[in-house]
């Protein structure tokens, strides 16, 4: 897609409990915006559009002094926190038909920055997604990596198809952003349900940054929800993996029970015995609590999609 003018770029930040890096963060949007715009790469109209998740810190009043100071800040509070996926889909929701394309990054910017003129260069060569991907982790935790690395591994095994490595750094076109308004289930989880968008898509990719600021907001159970989230929502292969299990267990039933038949009627040396009656009760038993529990997700995934309650609610709005 070629442009005869330079594009309107919105850079979503979301941020919850972030008033320690608001000032530093926007001081380097701000640079790189106006770098950006000096080299009439992007309009200057662009603007930086902050979504503040229900913070319950100094994190608004710094966004609405920023705000009263400078022309390219526009923002939106929830009401409470509803998490970061849905944080980031009310950004994208409120910048859509008010920008050529937008991006995304976290407000701490360990995702380096200056990854966005990379965005923008790939947008302007006709791309309509482009995925941010990190090329290492040596600076997480040695239990983050190796979560992420599970992670990776269990998606593909249970059929999720997403980019490894790739967070929620991202841009996306508006016909990009239209498209995504067309989707309505309330878990989202938007590294796949980009991937899956179609479009011309391009990766670029980026070094992970030291924390200048504050610590991450994203704990290990919010990590866990948003995986298992994130597998239930666009994939069905645990269900079939349920259905697998149940028919070789089934088999399996069937093959002891020809075995019982035959020692009792042919060989007439059938000796009971506590393990042999435990045991297979013990593993149906589990292999059942398993099964309900997956089949449980799922079943939870289609009570909050028929009730249709907001995805999250705009308490206030900067524009």
């Amino acid at each position: 897609m070629g442009y005869l003018k330079p594009p309107t770029i919105a850079i979503i930040l979301p941020c919850f409990n972030e008033e320690d890096c608001i000032d530093s963060s926007t001081s380097t949007m701000k640079r790189i915006l106006e770098e950006l715009i000096a080299e009439k790469n992007i309009a200057e109209n662009s603007y930086l559009y902050f979504v503040d998740d229900g913070s319950t810190d100094n994190t608004w009043l710094k966004i609405f002094q920023l705000y009263q100071q400078v022309s390219f800040i526009k923002a939106t509070k929830l009401s409470r926190n509803f998490g970061h996926q849905a944080a980031l889909l009310s950004g994208l929701s409120a910048v859509t038909n008010r920008c050529d394309a937008a991006i995304s990054i976290d407000i701490d910017l360990q995702q380096d920055p200056n990854v966005i003129k990379q965005f923008v260069q790939a947008f302007l060569e006709g791309n309509e997604i482009v995925f941010g991907v990190r090329l290492d982790r040596t600076k997480d935790s040695w239990f983050k990596r190796k979560s992420a690395e599970f992670f990776y591994h269990f998606s593909s095994l249970m059929g999720l198809h997403i980019i490894p490595n790739h967070a929620d750094c991202r841009l996306l076109s508006n016909a990009a952003l239209i498209a995504l308004e067309t989707h309505t289930e309330p878990n989202v989880f938007l590294r796949a349900l980009c991937l899956n968008l179609g479009f011309k898509t391009s990766q670029v990719y980026f070094h992970v940054q030291e924390r200048q600021f504050g610590v991450s907001k994203y704990t290990i159970s919010k990590m866990f929800n948003l995986a298992i989230q994130g597998i239930t929502s666009f994939s069905v292969t645990p269900l079939r993996f349920v259905a697998a299990i149940g028919f070789i267990i089934f088999m399996l039933s069937i093959c002891m029970s020809i075995y019982v038949l035959w020692s009792a009627m042919i060989t007439g040396k059938v000796v009971s015995g506590w393990a042999s009656t435990v045991i297979p009760i013990y593993f149906i038993g589990g292999i059942q609590l398993l099964s309900l529990g997956i089949i449980g997700e799922y079943i939870g995934q289609i009570y909050m999609t028929v009730k249709r309650r907001p995805r999250w609610i705009s308490e206030k709005t900067l524009d």
